[in-house]
């Protein structure tokens, strides 16, 4: 029979559902499984949002703009202006989902072979983006010992090759949920001055910073490298709406966006009808968000806390996102998240993990970190831990 594809045998599984047969069976056995594997909200979408789908009055849901509708990028861009990000609706492309605002960006700007530096673990997909646009990841390690700060330039600068073309950031950072600091994205800026690089962020977590002293600080704000800078963005974290699959690629690159526009017009257009409901939920109250960052410092806090109790679990605390590393007594994460599901239940019940490898690109790191998302509610997570520290002890018995 033909072969696949090179590309198709080397698109990487995703860590995050690869394990989700597993999860069906044990259902299916009558388990509950708690799911800290997916980034995947709890909280309610905003009313506002929800109401805009109940009330559409339409008669044919035509083909949009490629760019996506004007009424909501021009909407888009004043949200952005308020955040103290000054970008026009020229600016804005609306895409299908941040995943594809990446792959856009991705295409338009790399070639085959070329290299993009990424600090690791990064969000798994990004491996898969790269592959599917022909582009070589090369990561800089950043180590859960100090938190998971930005390495060190000296070990982005012996990162670049003449084949690099971009750094990529998630920021905050999924699935560590490190926020890097006002001085640290200065600091890649100035690299990518230096260099002639292309900067790529991933925002789409800005709004989930949990203390006071901590501000998000967009790459769109750097000075002097304007024409240099990508930003990614989406409604899926924000309005918790990860099935509307909206986001957005933003760049004040002219030619940028005319590339973005021929892979855009290749595939004619975002959804309609959630570009209605993304438009409405942009006039979500203050009092949502108020509420929603209440909430998930509360669940990070809990979820630390009861971390911290399991002897030989190494965890930071996350300043931002709805994410954490853990690393775990055990040799292998993939192993044991499989028989946690398939082997393991407690009173009935039993949890579902991310192995951490699968956030590296480089081989054997990794191996023993988990990732977990405190998407929740708080009896969840304490249940959650509770059945996580028995699994472990009679696992590690074994």
């Amino acid at each position: 029979m033909p072969e696949i594809s090179i590309r198709g045998r080397r698109m990487p599984e995703s860590p995050i559902r690869k394990l989700a047969p597993y999860a069906d069976i044990a259902k299916k056995k009558g388990h509950k499984v708690y799911h800290l594997n997916i980034g995947q909200p709890d909280i309610k979408s905003p009313e506002i949002a929800i109401n805009a789908i109940k009330n559409i009055d339409l008669t044919i849901i035509e083909y949009g703009p490629s760019a996506g509708y004007e009424s909501y990028r021009k909407k888009l861009a004043q949200f952005y202006t308020k955040q103290d990000v000054k970008v026009g609706f020229e600016d804005i492309m609306i895409t299908t989902g941040g995943s594809e605002a990446l792959l856009f960006a991705l295409g338009s700007i790399m070639d085959p072979g070329d290299e993009v530096i990424i600090p690791e673990p990064f969000y798994a997909n990004y491996s898969a983006f790269s592959e599917e646009s022909s582009a070589k990841v090369v990561p800089v390690i950043s180590t859960i010992d100090n938190g998971f700060t930005l390495p060190t330039i000296e070990e982005f600068e012996k990162a670049i090759t003449p084949k690099t073309k971009a750094i990529l950031i998630c920021n905050p950072n999924n699935p560590t949920g490190y926020l890097y600091s006002e001085s640290e994205i200065n600091q890649l800026g100035e690299l990518v001055k230096k260099h002639d690089l292309f900067l790529i962020a991933d925002e789409v977590y800005r709004e989930f910073i949990y203390d006071e002293r901590d501000l998000h600080f967009s790459v769109m704000n750097l000075t002097g490298i304007e024409q240099n800078v990508i930003m990614i963005d989406s409604v899926s974290k924000r309005y918790s709406m990860c099935g509307a699959r909206i986001g957005c690629m933003v760049t004040k690159n002219r030619e940028v966006i005319a590339a973005a526009m021929k892979f855009a017009q290749a595939r004619l257009c975002p959804p309609t009808i959630e570009q209605i409901a993304c438009e409405a939920a942009i006039d979500t109250p203050q009092s949502y968000f108020d509420e929603v960052i209440v909430e998930y410092k509360e669940r990070r806090d809990i979820l630390i806390s009861e971390l911290n109790k399991i002897e030989g679990v190494v965890v930071k605390t996350p300043k931002a996102a709805f994410y954490c590393i853990a690393q775990l007594p055990i040799d292998n994460a993939d192993i044991f998240a499989q028989w946690l599901l398939e082997k393991y239940e407690l009173n009935g019940e039993t949890v579902m993990i991310a192995p951490a490898a699968g956030f590296y690109s480089t081989p054997g790191v990794g191996l023993n970190q988990v990732r977990i998302a405190y998407v929740l509610k708080k009896e969840d997570l304490i249940s959650a831990v509770r059945i996580l520290k028995e699994a472990l002890t009679v696992y590690n018995s074994k």
